[in-house]
């Protein structure tokens, strides 16, 4: 189907697809950013996601964070940004929103974070797939 001359352009548009990155990127760099300036409670959320040692996991995930934001902001090795942090996003699912082993109560919330967590993947992959497309 062709699109209209000025959609066309603006889905083409540089400043477009920065927004885009920008959107995708920003739970990466607030979560990540809060796990350093908030150094202990990030630790504590490692130690109660069952991490040890906790200061390791809570600077190896900030660093994750912040290193895949930075390489999507730049859209280079968005493909890696995107495999690296589908698969942080997977792990979390399993071990902190597993809502196939939490009490009624909190497993419909864990689940909706779950659910979430499953869209950003797909997110993520279209990131990869249009940096691919547009270089």
């Amino acid at each position: 189907m062709q699109l209209p001359q000025h959609l066309d352009s603006l889905l083409q548009s540089n400043w477009l697809w920065f927004i885009a990155r920008l959107c995708l990127a920003v739970v990466f760099i607030a979560s990540g950013a809060a796990k350093l300036i908030d150094f202990e409670g990030g630790v504590a959320e490692m130690r109660a996601a069952g991490l040890e040692p906790a200061r390791f996991f809570n600077i190896a995930v900030a660093v994750l964070m912040l290193a895949g934001s930075a390489l999507i902001l730049a859209d280079r090795a968005v493909w890696l940004a995107a495999a690296a942090l589908s698969v942080f996003l997977a792990l979390t699912i399993v071990i902190v929103h597993a809502f196939w082993r939490l009490p009624e109560a909190q497993a419909k919330l864990a689940l909706f974070f779950a659910l979430e967590h499953v869209s950003v993947i797909g997110g993520l992959l279209c990131a990869a797939i249009a940096s691919h497309a547009r270089s």
